[in-house]
């Protein structure tokens, strides 16, 4: 009788659940998740985990994370620095594709070299100019990523770039042809930027969340959860982290229908972050076929068709003072809520609060707080940012008496970005506790904030909302509203007939908003989401019961669906896939793209066949080295023709190998 862990590290959260043999839910327990370092959270979780249970630690036959690290990291712009070598590709390609704002002042380089769509040799690579470029940036920059013309067809260029990383930097070097057998360089060369930008972070992730197990006496084999719901080994997602984004959706997918067993339905999982919403259709998720999009990122990563929005219950809450009637609008950026760090400093938040409210006149950063975060990265700090740090330290302290100029406002941010500062304010979270509906941090310093937030004045000079009550529940509505918007994007952006409009727009129509409301005048108007709702998350119970009245469709809330990324996280299968493509590039040539370099045969089937069989061997090996066992594998062909001369003539084909098994478990 197997016992499986589960852990899912959300914004807020750390969930962890006990399963046996992969039918019932054991036990399952929460702790906050530790910002500084995850692992903490983890630790907690699961000794709360294993006393709850009465499990031995020894029975744990296999142990899976599923993390919204990557994801959240993605959507708050959070990362470590680094370097792209981009070779063969034009200057103007960095700005038509998003490589410059990916970039974020990041430094690149564009080498000469790449190769041509039959994967021959375009230019000479630049070996001179990278070594300059390495030697000049291999301080500066936690890893690199490299990108090469074509380096699906030959990557060769990419491969030695590898190796000059290696043998100058000594630094990761991520390259785009390991993570994505398509065409498309620009995209390609994205992915491998920010799968660098993410290593550092996950490998420490894992790094420390191993030491916690094994601390606990657990010392059966660690899964993570890809972006597609399936599982891969812990060191498989040390090199290859892009794919960990969407983990934690992808998880809750999974997990949403082993709770409930729908078929058909939306799902819906709200985070301190994030809000995911996918649809279930027969019971599995579908995947993206564009390649996973988080925030405004579009990768080639193999994720679930998931659209993720910036908005959950840790949400920034934001003044809108244009008019005469003033409001609140969510996101995207989360912030930890005033109610919790009041809970890890008391005296200093209350008292800072205190003061503020004893003033006539509101300052600009009343009830906010700010602290560093321990332990992380500094390189490529400017001056201004490396003092500000400093001043900060890592003790809470009202924002006002650390911010001296509006210069540093813009340092901040920097150092939020990279993840070395954390800012509190007003979210949804300490609306929530002054209605009541949640109790588990501090309500009075909760109260103390929204009454700040309420001093703003809008156009018409006269305070928002006095009353903290009374502010509390229009942020509550609010999430409400935004939920229902990202809901609604999602079904439209699903329907097969075609209105003429983007699901953004539509979402927000008038007409679809009188008719959710039921108008009756001289029309009738009448709308509703079509499919059930399954409604994931800690906060879920709290916020998504009017959500399904908004949307007038059933909300399905399961039990245990405040863990159901951690139950999504040991249910799965491990499953890889490998691609490859084989080109004529002349009348009987036909060429197979291979890892070590274009090999060519005389005719279609003999080439097909031998990429059939080094594509089988490669996921093979890959699943097993993920920790599959019993595996299958599977071959889809896409064969492209012409019609020429009244025959047909071969013009490409790309093939597919999926290799699938169940994860492997500790034999007691």
């Amino acid at each position: 009788m197997a016992v499986l862990l589960g852990v899912d590290t959300g914004g807020t959260y750390t969930d962890a659940v006990l399963i046996r043999d992969e039918v019932e839910v054991i036990a399952s327990a929460k702790a906050l998740t530790t910002r500084q370092d995850l692992a903490i959270g983890v630790g907690k979780a699961v000794s709360a985990v294993l006393a709850q249970s009465g499990v031995a630690a020894t029975e744990i036959a296999m142990a899976s994370l599923s993390t919204t690290l990557a994801t959240n990291a993605l959507v708050e712009g959070q990362g470590g620095r680094v370097a792209l070598i981009y070779v063969g590709f034009p200057a103007r390609d960095l700005e038509a594709h998003g490589l410059s704002d990916a970039l974020r002042g990041d430094p690149f380089l564009l080498l000469a070299g790449g190769h041509d769509h039959a994967g021959a040799e375009a230019a000479a690579l630049d070996e001179t100019a990278l070594i300059a470029f390495l030697e000049t940036h291999k301080h500066e920059v936690s890893g690199f990523a490299v990108a090469s013309q074509f380096a699906t067809r030959n990557p060769a260029h990419e491969l030695r770039v590898v190796e000059l990383v290696a043998q100058r930097a000594g630094r990761p070097v991520s390259a785009s042809h390991t993570l994505s057998a398509k065409l498309n360089g620009p995209k390609r060369a994205l992915t491998a930027l920010l799968n660098a930008r993410l290593i550092g972070m996950i490998d420490q992730l894992i790094g420390r969340t191993e030491d916690q197990l094994r601390a606990l006496g657990i010392n059966a084999p660690m899964m993570v959860v890809r972006g597609d719901g399936a599982l891969m080994s812990s060191a498989q997602a040390r090199q290859r982290p892009i794919e960990t984004i969407l983990s934690g959706p992808a998880a809750s997918l999974v997990g949403a229908r082993w709770l409930t067993g729908a078929e058909t339905a939306m799902v819906s999982d709200i985070g301190g972050t994030t809000t995911d919403v996918a649809l279930l259709r027969d019971g599995r998720p579908a995947i993206d076929p564009a390649g996973a999009q988080v925030g405004p990122y579009r990768t080639m990563v193999e994720a679930v068709a998931m659209r993720t929005h910036g908005l959950g219950g840790d949400s920034e809450v934001h003044f809108i003072a244009e008019g005469l009637t003033a409001g609140v609008t969510l996101g995207p950026k989360r912030l930890l809520p005033v109610s919790l760090i009041a809970v890890d400093a008391p005296e200093v938040v209350h008292t800072a609060l205190d003061a503020q409210l004893r003033r006539n006149v509101p300052g600009q950063h009343d009830g906010r707080f700010v602290r560093g975060v321990p332990g992380q990265a500094t390189e490529g700090l400017a001056g201004r940012e490396l003092a500000l740090l400093d001043r900060i330290s890592d003790t809470v302290r009202p924002l006002g008496n650390v911010l001296r100029n509006r210069m540093e406002q813009g340092a901040l941010a920097r150092l939020v970005a990279r993840g070395l500062v954390q800012v509190a304010g007003v979210t949804p979270s300490d609306a929530s506790h002054v209605t009541g509906q949640l109790s588990a941090w501090d309500r009075g310093a909760a109260r103390k904030a929204l009454e700040l937030f309420g001093r703003k004045r809008g156009g018409s000079g006269l305070r928002f909302c006095p009353e903290p009550e009374a502010l509390a529940q229009i942020i509550v509505d609010r999430l409400t509203y935004q939920t229902t918007l990202a809901l609604l994007e999602t079904a439209f952006a699903e329907e097969d007939a075609d209105f003429n409009l983007s699901p953004e727009a539509l979402a927000r129509h008038v007409l679809l908003h009188r008719g959710l409301a039921g108008h009756r005048g001289v029309l009738r108007i009448d709308a509703g989401l079509n499919l059930p709702i399954v409604g994931l998350g800690a906060s879920a119970l709290t916020y998504y019961p009017a959500v399904g009245e908004a949307l007038g469709t059933q909300m399905i809330l399961p039990e245990h669906a405040a863990v159901a990324n951690a139950i999504g996280a040991v249910v799965g299968r491990v499953i890889t896939r490998e691609s490859g493509s084989v080109t004529s590039p002349g009348e009987g040539k036909f060429r197979v793209h291979l890892a070590q370099g274009p090999q060519d045969f005389p005719d279609a089937e003999s080439a097909l066949a031998h990429l059939e069989i080094v594509l089988t061997n490669a996921a093979r090996a890959r699943a097993k080295s993920a920790g599959a066992v019993e595996i299958e594998c599977q071959v889809t062909r896409d064969i492209r023709t012409a019609g020429v001369e009244g025959r047909e003539v071969f013009v490409e084909a790309e093939l597919t190998v999926e290799a699938s098994g169940r994860p492997r478990v500790a034999v007691g």
